[in-house]
């Protein structure tokens, strides 16, 4: 499976497409879905389990100075009003860092998903700017998404405390009981 391949297979899923529809339409500045929603959803293909899971959470990031952390829980309970099959998770880059040990601001959107914990959740998606095709941004490729692989980033391995929040994260999630062929490193 290559990144074409990927594309296709959120191309061809109609909820992808409209999730990644209504994220276009809220015209924020640097906006993906990224982490859970498509990491499961490639997952869940390769699983033969169909496409995409609606326990999982949608992820919508960011990056705009000018939107406060009020506007911006603002901006998901509408979407969790309007669109309430989904469980919408929308975050400003801008305050995110915080959230991760040792984490100087991001830059940007596409910066914020680099230092994401796990390599296989570093990926985001949104639609190009014709609207016609899905643009993905894989850091660290796909392989570890395809080959159900789950390993720090390199911006988690070079800091212990990082590392700590790695391996509790690891713990508290059941992504082994969805998918026993996961094969979890260097937690």
């Amino acid at each position: 499976m290559n990144i074409k391949d990927l594309k296709k297979i959120i191309e061809e899923d109609s909820t992808m497409m409209d999730i990644l529809c209504t994220i276009d339409r809220l015209n924020l500045q640097d906006a993906w879905l990224c982490a859970g929603a498509i990491r499961n959803l490639i997952w869940n293909y390769l699983s033969g389990k169909g496409n995409f899971d609606f326990t999982t959470d949608v992820d919508v990031i960011f990056y705009d100075e000018r939107i406060s952390y009020e506007n911006t829980l603002k901006i998901q309970n509408n979407l969790c009003k309007k669109h309430t099959r989904f469980n919408w998770e929308v975050k400003n880059q801008i305050y995110m860092h915080s959230h991760n040990p040792n984490t100087q601001p991001y830059k940007s959107s596409c910066d914020a998903i680099s230092k994401f914990p796990e390599i296989c959740t570093a990926i985001g998606a949104k639609l190009n700017n014709n609207r016609t095709e899905v643009e993905l941004f894989c850091p660290y490729g796909i392989n570890d998404i395809v080959q159900f692989k789950v390993c720090p980033t390199p911006y988690f391995q070079e800091d212990v405390k990082r590392m700590a929040a790695y391996r509790k994260r690891i713990l508290q999630k059941d992504w082994a009981d969805k998918w026993p062929q996961l094969l979890c490193l260097n937690n």
